[in-house]
């Protein structure tokens, strides 16, 4: 079916405002359809995320994921590690929309992901901030695109700077800001978007370590808030397992799952939670996962993860 001019355009604003972390805003959040809001009165299924038999082939025979399946709950954080070039960015790209599946389903708050979405946050590694703006006006973007930039819009920007560890630098250029600033700056600007899934792909990668330290205590503080499901992407198996509830670690490339962590231990977390019994443990069985191939117990449980899916679409 030939789709017209004006069609391509609402795409292409769709993912350039994605790709800048701020999505399609509305009063309070992202500008979602009536099919969209229907999704949450009617099944529920706000703040999930499906994926089932996901494959991704480039162009010239790449494969860069291989029949991935898994399932984020509402509210729940999941990090995805593994070796570079294993696929891991190019499946928080596949669930955003912004490049299309060669094979599988995947579904985001219970709808299948055909295009580009007003319904999801996307973090990159870099803070992308335009550096004409202050960090009050950055984190204003997202309204100020979606033409809701009114009186509530900027007490939420100030809520969300303070939240983020940044009061009393509202009125201050990028350029003027820390590294480990901007990017707190930029994640004010994801969650002014305000919906209720947050894709973080490696966002404290450039900072250094002390700095993402803190940013990761403060990730963790802003999960807690707001009760978004969080997928992030990482290659520091640490960070993964400190943040997340489940932690699935891929093989290198083709990105298969070879294996799924559950993590116990409690929340609200703590820099000390990596110093808690059975922490190293985990740390050494993803790094196991990183290291061989895909063993028969993995792919057992992988199909069961596929089978989990298919019984909650079925539902």
């Amino acid at each position: 079916m030939a789709t017209t001019p004006g069609y391509d355009r609402k795409r292409l604003h769709r993912k350039r405002l994605q790709e800048a972390g701020a999505g399609t805003p509305a009063e309070g959040g992202a500008a979602l359809s009536e099919e969209q809001q229907g999704a949450d009165r009617a099944g529920g299924e706000r703040g999930t995320i499906s994926v089932t038999d996901a494959v991704k082939q480039f162009e010239g025979g790449v494969l860069a994921v291989d029949h991935v399946s898994f399932r984020a709950a509402p509210g729940e954080f999941v990090s995805i590690v593994g070796p570079s070039g294993c696929g891991k960015s190019t499946l928080l790209r596949l669930i955003a929309g912004l490049i299309p599946l060669s094979a599988g389903t995947i579904s985001v708050n219970g709808l299948e992901v055909t295009e580009p979405r007003q319904d999801v946050a996307l973090m990159f590694q870099r803070p992308t901030l335009l550096p004409w703006r202050t960090a009050l006006q950055n984190a204003l973007l997202p309204p100020k695109l979606g033409h809701r930039l009114d009186e509530a819009a900027e007490r939420q920007a100030y809520e969300l700077l303070d939240l983020v560890g940044l009061t009393g630098f509202e009125h201050t250029y990028p350029r003027h800001l820390s590294g480990g600033m901007q990017q707190r700056v930029a994640l004010a600007r994801l969650l002014m978007v305000g919906v209720d899934v947050l894709l973080l792909d490696e966002p404290f990668a450039a900072v250094d370590q002390l700095t993402r330290e803190r940013l990761n205590l403060e990730l963790l503080r802003v999960h807690e808030r707001t009760s978004a499901t969080a997928l992030l992407v990482t290659h520091n198996i640490q960070e993964a397992i400190l943040l997340a509830d489940r932690v699935i670690v891929m093989t290198p490339r083709p990105g298969r799952v070879a294996d799924v962590i559950k993590v116990p231990f409690e929340r609200p977390r703590a820099q000390e939670t990596v110093a808690e019994p059975g922490f190293q443990e985990l740390v050494l069985r993803a790094y196991r996962g990183l290291q061989v191939p895909v063993s028969h117990e993995a792919e057992d449980l992988r199909a069961g993860e596929a089978e989990d899916v298919r019984a909650v679409s079925d539902a």
